[in-house]
C-alpha cells in the first residue's frame, strides 16, 4: 500500500504570515507608527496596566489601542472611558490569537494619521498568540504574581518571543510562593535580551518604567 501523502500546512501558513507581518511592519515604519503586541493570560492585569501607562504617556505620544477578544467590548470601552484615547474592539470569531492579516484589518479601522503608538492587546492566553507574528515592532507580555514564577519554564515560546516581560501584582507578592529573582532567571533562560519590569498596576508602582521604555522605543522607531 502506498504511503499517505503528508502536507506540512502549518509551515506554509506561518511562512505566509511572516511575509505579511514583515510587509505590515514596513508600512508602519513608513508612516512613523509604532505597534506593540501585548500578550498575557486572562486576568493578569493587561487593561489596568494599559490605562496607567497611557495616562502617563498621552501628553507625550498620540496613542490608539486595539483590544482583541473572542467576544464583548468591555476592555475597549474601559480604555476609552479611562483615558479618552482612540480605542477599538477586535472580535476574533472564536480564534485564540491574532495574525498579521487580522492585525491589518484592525489597523484599517484605526485613524492612523497623527498616531505615534498603537497598542494591540492580544487575546488572553500564553500559547497561540506567541506563535503568530502580528507585524508589531516589539512583543511584550504580562505575568502576574498569582500565576507563579515557573511560567517561563512551562510556556517557553511566549517568553522567547517577548522583548519585555512585565511582572504585575507585586503588591500581593508576600501572599504567594513567587520568587522574583528565580522568575527573572527563568526569563533570561528563554531570552537573554528580554527586559523584566516588576510593577503593580493597581497602585502604579513601577509603571513609569514601562512608560519610559515605550517612549524610548517609539522615539527610536520614528527616527
Amino acid at each position: 500500500m502506498d504511503k499517505v501523502k503528508v502536507i506540512e500546512i502549518k509551515k506554509s501558513v506561518f511562512a505566509d504570515n511572516d511575509r505579511d507581518a514583515d510587509s505590515l511592519r514596513s508600512e508602519l515604519k513608513s508612516k512613523g507608527v509604532y505597534l506593540l503586541n501585548l500578550m498575557s493570560s486572562p486576568g493578569s492585569g493587561k487593561t489596568t496596566t494599559l490605562i496607567r501607562t497611557i495616562n502617563l504617556l498621552k501628553d507625550k505620544l498620540r496613542i490608539a489601542v486595539m483590544e482583541a477578544d473572542i467576544d464583548s467590548d468591555v476592555d475597549a470601552v474601559k480604555i476609552k472611558e479611562a483615558t479618552g484615547i482612540q480605542s477599538i474592539q477586535l472580535h476574533t470569531g472564536g480564534m485564540c490569537h491574532l495574525d498579521a492579516e487580522m492585525t491589518r484589518q484592525g489597523l484599517d479601522n484605526v485613524m492612523l494619521e497623527g498616531v505615534d503608538l498603537v497598542i494591540l492587546e492580544n487575546v488572553g492566553n500564553l500559547v497561540c498568540p506567541a506563535e503568530f507574528d502580528t507585524g508589531a515592532v516589539r512583543n511584550a507580555m504580562i505575568l502576574s504574581v498569582p500565576e507563579g514564577d515557573d511560567k517561563p519554564l512551562k510556556y517557553p515560546l511566549m517568553f522567547s518571543v517577548c522583548d519585555l516581560v512585565i511582572i504585575n501584582k507585586m503588591d500581593v507578592l508576600p501572599y504567594f510562593n513567587f520568587d522574583l529573582e528565580k522568575c527573572k532567571e527563568y526569563v533570561k533562560m528563554r531570552n537573554p535580551r528580554a527586559r523584566v519590569i516588576p510593577i503593580c498596576a493597581l497602585n502604579g508602582e513601577g509603571v513609569e518604567a514601562f512608560a519610559d521604555w515605550l517612549l524610548e522605543e517609539v522615539t527610536n522607531w520614528k527616527q
